[in-house]
This record gives structure tokens, sequence and C-alpha cells, in this order.
């Protein structure tokens, strides 16, 4: 069972059967930091023996195909989508060096955000729209917020954002 909160008025329980032939949300492979976004579920998972991305319709109750994203050379963490399912962001590290990627479900690549980062990155987001993203970075014993469009260019947020 799932329990989903969010901005609507109150939060929805779903259950989804159990399946050991891991066509199913719910199986017994361990299913690592779920991220919900309209009617779509991501997850890392290690049921096919690497820690790989997944990608559940919540409305059809099934698995999407995601081709060309998991690589067997990279670790995968914290998967975030847009709303409309077309884009995944996702971490990997990749030959010992931390990465943000961005994953286009439409043109079926994956390409890099930020690479060869020095720095530890964490909690990757990206917007409904599929047009902002944000992660954390790790900057002189604290963290920053880092907000990116779509290629990768920082974005300056100025002001005060509590106004």
């Amino acid at each position: 069972m799932l329990l989903l909160t969010g901005c609507s008025n109150y939060p929805r329980l779903l259950s989804f059967p159990f399946s050991d032939n891991n066509r199913s949300f719910n199986s017994r492979s361990s299913e690592l930091n779920p991220s919900i976004s309209g009617q779509y579920i991501t997850f890392v998972s290690d049921r096919n023996g690497s820690q790989d991305i997944f990608l559940f319709d919540a409305k059809n109750r099934r698995l999407i195909d995601l081709p060309a994203l998991n690589a067997m050379d990279e670790i995968a963490s914290n998967p975030s989508i847009s709303e409309d399912g077309r884009y995944l962001v996702f971490m990997a590290i990749k030959q010992g060096k931390s990465g943000l990627y961005l994953y286009d479900r439409t043109t079926q690549q994956k390409r890099p955000l930020i690479t060869q980062l020095k720095n530890e990155i964490r909690n990757p987001m990206i917007s409904s729209n599929g047009e902002r993203i944000t992660f954390e970075i790790a900057n002189n014993g604290q963290w920053d917020i880092v907000v990116t469009d779509i290629k990768g260019n920082p974005l300056n947020i100025s002001g005060n954002l509590l106004d």
C-alpha cells in the first residue's frame, strides 16, 4: 500500500497487488525513494539485479518501459518526474563521480545536466511543467539549493522568497 499526499483535499491510499513477475509496483525487491507526480510514480529498485530507475503508471496500473535509461556502469538514485511524465531527472554515480541527468521519454534519450562534480549533490526535483530543476549541493559545510533550466543552465533566483 502507498499513501499519497499532496496539495489536494485529502491523502489517497493506493493498494497494488503483489507480483513476482517484476511487472507490478509491489514486488519482493527493494524500492527506494518513490517520487509521485500526477499519475506517475518513479522509484529505484534492485529487481533486475542492479540499482535501476522504474516508472509506474498508477492510473493504468503498469510499469512503463524506459529504453536507454538504465546502464550497468551507473548507480542511479533519487528520480523525480514531471507531471506529464515526459522528463525524469535523477542522480547517478559513474566511475566514482556523481552527476545529475535528464531522461526524455519522448526521444528516449538520457543526457547529463551536470557531471564530474567534486561536491556531493542530493534531492534533485523537476518542476511539474518540466522547465526547472532544483537540487542541493554541498558547499563549504552547508547545503545550497541550485535552480537550473532544462538544459542545466543555472538560474539566478533573486529577492526574498518569503515576500
